[in-house]
Order: C-alpha cells, then sequence, then structure tokens
C-alpha cells in the first residue's frame, strides 16, 4: 500500500516566497518589508497584529482552493500509479474500468421519462440524442466518482493542509460548558434568522453528545434586515444580567416570539425581575455589547448567519449534523487541534 503525503500550510506558502527572495528587506521582528509610510517600514506581521482577522477571508479562500486542487492532484496520482500498475495508458485505464462500466445506451423507457421532465417544445425524436448523451454523461461522471474512490479506498492518503483559524475574542461572551474544553464551538446568529432557527436543535444534540468536550459560545449578530433581532439580542444580556443568559437564549429559540412585549414576557416566565429587566430592556443599556459583536462579525468578513468557528476554523450555513459532528471528532482527534484564545 502506497503512501501519498502532502504537507502544506497556508501561512507557510508567503512566508517561504518571501524568504526566498533574498533581496527583501527584512522589518526587525522576521517578516518582510510590506510599506514604508512616511519612513517608517510595516509588514504584514504590523497589519495582522493590529488587525487579526483583516486577511481571514482571504485565507480561507486561499485554503479552499488548496484543497480542490490537492483533491484534483490527488486523483491525477491514483490514477497515473494504477495505470503503470496495470501496463495500461491512462486513457485505457478509464475506458476499461470506467466507460465499460456504464450502459452505451439508456433504455427507451428512461430516455421518455426523462423527455418528460425536460421544458422543450421540441419533439422527443428531436431530442433524444442529446438525452442520450446528457444520461450517459452523467453516468459518466459517477462511474468516475466511485472508481475514484475506490482507488483511494486502497490507498494512504494523509493530507496535511493546516485550515486557517480566526481568533474570536470571547470577552464578556457567555460559555456554555467549561472554558478550558478541547473544542470551543462559536456561532455567529441572530435570533429571527430562520436558518439559525432550524439549526438550533442539531446544535443542541452535538453539545448533549460531546458534554465536557465542548464550549459553546453565541455572538450576536442581528441583521439588518431582522426588525426584532437587535433587541432580541439585547434581551438575552439584560437576562445574563440576572443569572440566566442561556435560559433565556433556549426560550427565544423555542417560542420564536421576538417583539418587546414577548420578550418581557419570556423574562417573566423565567422568574425573571420584571422591572429590572423592563429597564435593562427599554434603557438599551446592552446595546452597546450587541454592537461590538457586530464588529467582530464585520472584521471577520461574515457575510450571513448563522457563521460557525470550530477552533477557529470557518464554517457557515445550516450544516448536517453529520457534517459538524465530524469537524468536532477531527478537532478532538488532531493533536494540533488549536484552542481559540480568549482575549
Amino acid at each position: 500500500m502506497r503512501k501519498l503525503v502532502l504537507i502544506l500550510g497556508v501561512a507557510a506558502v508567503p512566508l517561504c516566497i518571501f524568504a526566498a527572495d533574498t533581496s527583501a528587506e527584512v522589518h526587525s521582528g522576521g517578516s518582510a518589508i510590506a510599506v514604508e509610510v512616511n519612513g517608517t517600514k510595516l509588514a504584514m506581521s504590523d497589519l495582522e497584529k493590529e488587525h487579526p482577522a483583516a486577511l481571514f477571508q482571504a485565507k480561507n479562500t486561499y485554503y479552499e482552493a488548496e484543497k480542490k486542487a490537492i483533491d484534483a492532484f490527488v486523483d491525477e496520482y491514483l490514477l497515473n500509479q494504477q495505470a503503470k500498475k496495470e501496463g495500461l495508458t491512462l486513457e485505457q485505464l478509464l475506458e476499461k474500468h470506467v466507460n465499460n462500466a456504464i450502459a452505451k445506451d439508456p433504455a427507451e423507457e428512461t430516455l421518455r421519462v426523462y423527455y418528460e421532465g425536460v421544458d422543450t417544445t421540441e419533439s422527443y425524436q428531436a431530442v433524444r440524442g442529446k438525452i442520450i448523451e446528457a444520461i450517459r454523461s452523467r453516468r459518466m461522471t459517477k462511474a468516475r466518482a466511485a472508481y475514484l474512490q475506490s482507488l483511494r479506498s486502497q490507498a494512504n492518503v494523509a493530507v496535511r493542509l493546516g485550515p486557517p483559524r480566526a481568533e474570536i475574542s470571547l470577552k464578556n461572551t457567555p460559555v456554555r460548558g467549561q472554558a478550558s474544553a478541547p473544542v470551543t464551538f462559536v456561532e455567529f446568529a441572530d435570533y429571527e434568522c430562520p436558518y439559525c432557527q432550524q439549526i438550533q436543535p442539531v446544535l443542541d444534540r452535538l453539545q448533549a453528545d460531546f458534554k465536557g468536550k465542548l464550549a459553546f459560545v453565541y455572538k450576536d449578530s442581528p441583521l439588518p434586515m431582522h426588525a426584532n433581532a437587535e433587541k432580541a439580542a439585547e434581551a438575552s444580556h439584560c437576562a445574563e444580567a440576572q443569572g440566566k443568559y442561556w435560559e433565556y437564549h433556549d426560550a427565544l429559540y423555542a417560542k420564536k416570539e421576538l417583539e418587546v412585549p414577548a420578550l418581557k414576557l419570556a423574562a417573566r416566565d423565567l422568574k425573571l425581575d420584571g422591572n429590572a429587566f423592563d429597564k435593562c430592556l427599554d434603557s438599551g443599556e446592552k446595546s452597546e455589547g450587541i454592537k461590538l459583536s457586530l464588529n467582530d462579525a464585520q472584521a471577520l468578513g461574515i457575510q450571513g448567519t448563522p457563521t460557525f468557528f470550530i477552533n477557529g476554523r470557518y464554517f457557515s450555513g445550516a450544516l448536517s449534523y453529520e457534517q459538524l459532528r465530524a469537524v468536532v471528532e477531527e478537532e478532538l482527534g488532531g493533536s494540533q487541534a488549536q484552542q481559540i484564545a480568549a482575549r
């Protein structure tokens, strides 16, 4: 069994490029000079020190492109190695294991069913050839993917490409679970966002399944198109002032009633001091904290909710339980899993 090992690092690539340019002037901190302003020489390390999230999305985009390129390279490598093993050209290998694995022509009944789903005014006979080509192309794609998966299952492929990790400020932010847990799961969310509401049972299940191993953090990111989201976020921190942040957070997602009277009623349902809660909410005293959380989201280039950072790794959208569980397990099993530094 061959072992293919690819070792790449997002941060290492530009550093290696700078190091190779022996003419580049080096900053006192060890990084190459990026810009000079009024005689002061500044490096990228200066930018990242002041604005650690400034280039995060660019790094993450590059990382995704790297992963895609590596996957394609691994496929190419395994195909070529298998072709050599069987004494065939690459074209002969694909003909043998992919092209011959599919039927040359779909059944006539299959063609007619396909035609019924096509939005066209042309007759069946006029488009029959195109339908055959479309079906064969799809089958070819599936057969190739299946063959590549069989090659990968026989190989030992270790892709050691480190993802970029964002540093998330947890200052004055409630944490569910032990802050020292090996995995810190940060969610930027909006109480009125339907996708955030949809994924909440998934997050509850994760927290239950990884109790003691997962620290869950909720960062408010109310979107401007949601009229009640910002006040709901403020209300949750008014509840925090009385020691019931997570109980109130859970109640908002369970009831999905976010207008101010409903927010006040939820506080009373939790036996909070109603007068103190109302004063906190009506005065807007928690609004500044919401703005700070929004600033964190904007600095990280977050475009929508929900957005997750699992030990600093970026994920966006309503992911499935299986997808999120796989990442948590990977972080728990990784020898170099990094905890987000609280500042």
